[in-house]
């Protein structure tokens, strides 16, 4: 194997690449190679120009200067189907799945099979089932795809990229909605892919997981490249130096002062599962939690995280046992009316749950709390700018200001909003569904810092993670969660071997 068919070899290069929108230069000059049959992983914090560097790659948008050049060959993309054409794809950071279309029909979406007499579903759904089962998924193809987890729906956006056979493949954040097993598939798939001289181009905000699959490691700051390097001459250390700089850490359990009151007590709590007669989701769980006090809860995928944090905050109905803030009983409520008692929830999901797309980052910021502005028949619209202000300077979002669309922030920054959102509205009890999903390790501690400091002044936290790193960083409390049930409950001291046993996750000699 010699020239451009040898594993390694520069198939695509990206040189001195600018581009700007209005006064703001995303990436300001960057080089970046792509080698054959190799992973390359561009690690970065929120609103460094990964994306948009990934955008110009794959055909989404293109360089305001600088050049692409594909197996030796300068090249320019129209589009991302003039991309796909020359071997490029892509799949994103936010799922562009159709919720109401069968996972047959979003896989092959604007490509469809043809056959004598029109589109050949059958073969469509054969070939559907076959990526899918490569992925160790045995879904079929004729479901929903507003009928799948989140986990499923990004493992379709996966074999979705994988159907068309690219030669280049662009994974941003793939891993942010799946299991740890389901990692191990996608990286098995990786490894295969590799091994057929397929080029992989890496972008996720777990570290340790991005180091276990890359071949090269580019740094993004800022729209600069801040440092490259081969997998075997870096650590975790190195990345998360070139990313934030020294002396960085996810932050420690905020001390100094005394818990008080309960601030929320679930009591023997049972939520259905709505697929499977006779078997809950979350079954007769009991936990109460302080105020002042941050509590995380761990556990796998289906571990009953997201449906007990959603039955609190009322999206999902309880079967049994009772929900109390402080003496309030708040059996019947709406979820409007539990966040006028205090109690708001951030969802896993923000682009589903958490954001409206189609206005500001400022409307976003003040949706929750719109009813403190009402006078009369009228909005007060300089309260409302006060809000957002404070709001967007609290949660340290990046963007141009409150009048920007909320389409125009990175995965990261819309997630703060989400979490500025709900801390606007000013919560005694707030809980966090995976709030550092799509969060890089630099936001992600503004986060933790953030929630420590609002703990000292009396919130009650609750948040879940299926980051063992992160139940480490600021909780006070870290419950485990296993198929529906608290399996353990430790302190701050614990290590990370007994909480990934406790989950089932692991078995300690």
């Amino acid at each position: 194997m010699s020239g451009d068919d040898a594993i390694g070899t520069v198939v695509l290069e990206a040189a001195d690449i600018v581009k700007t929108y209005g006064a703001t230069r995303a990436l300001k000059g960057v080089a970046f190679a792509v080698h054959r049959g190799q992973v390359t992983t561009l690690f970065g914090e929120n609103g460094a120009g990964k994306s948009t560097l990934m955008k110009i790659l794959s055909g989404v948008e293109q360089p305001t200067s600088g050049t692409l050049t594909l197996r030796g060959e300068p090249v320019s993309f129209a589009d991302t189907v003039d991309a796909r054409e020359h071997g490029i794809s892509i799949i994103h950071q936010e799922l562009s799945l159709a919720p109401n279309l069968t996972v047959r029909d979003n896989i092959f979406m604007g490509r469809e099979l043809r056959g004598p007499t029109g589109v050949d579903y059958a073969e469509e759904a054969r070939q559907a089932a076959a990526v899918l089962a490569e992925l160790g998924e045995d879904i079929d193809p004729l479901t929903l795809v507003s009928d799948l987890r989140l986990g499923q729906q990004q493992l379709v956006e996966i074999a979705r990229a994988l159907s068309v056979d690219a030669r280049i493949l662009i994974m941003d954040e793939p891993t942010s909605a799946l299991s740890a097993s389901e990692v191990e598939v996608l990286f098995t798939v990786v490894r295969d892919l590799k091994a057929r001289g397929v080029s992989i181009v890496y972008i996720s905000h777990h570290l340790e997981e991005a180091l276990e699959i890359t071949d090269h490691a580019v740094v993004l700051r800022d729209g600069s490249v801040t440092a490259t390097a081969r997998r075997a001459d870096i650590d975790l250390e190195w990345v998360v130096r070139a990313m934030v700089g020294e002396g960085f850490d996810l932050g420690s359990p905020p001390t100094g002062y005394e818990f008080g009151a309960p601030a929320l007590a679930i009591e023997d709590v049972v939520v259905a599962d709505p697929d499977v007669p006779g078997r809950n989701v979350v079954d007769h769980v009991s936990l109460s939690v302080r105020t002042g006090e941050i509590v995380c809860i761990y556990g796998l995928m289906g571990a009953g995280r997201t449906e007990l944090l959603e039955a609190v905050a009322g999206r999902t109905p309880v079967d049994g046992g009772a929900i109390r803030k402080g003496d309030r009983d708040l059996a019947g409520l709406s979820i409007a009316e539990r966040i006028d008692a205090g109690l708001g929830l951030v969802p896993e999901d923000r682009q589903r749950d958490g954001l409206v797309q189609t206005m500001t980052v400022g409307s976003n910021m003040s949706l929750a709390s719109i009813g403190a502005f009402v006078r009369g028949l009228f909005l007060s619209g300089r309260r409302e700018v006060d809000l957002v202000t404070d709001s967007i300077q609290t949660v340290h979002v990046k963007t141009a200001g409150g009048g920007a669309m909320i389409g125009s922030l990175s995965g990261g920054n819309q997630q703060k909003v989400v979490i500025g959102k709900m801390l606007a509205t000013d919560p005694d009890v707030i809980l966090l569904d995976e709030p550092s999903r799509g969060i890089d390790i630099g936001a992600k501690a503004e986060v933790f810092r953030l929630l420590a400091e609002r703990a000292r002044q009396g919130l009650a936290v609750v948040y879940t993670t299926s980051e063992v790193g992160e139940c480490l960083s600021i909780a006070h409390r870290i419950v485990v969660m296993s198929r529906g049930r608290i399996a353990a409950e430790f302190g701050s001291d614990v290590t990370k071997e007994a909480i990934m046993a406790a989950s089932g996750e692991a078995v300690v000699a």
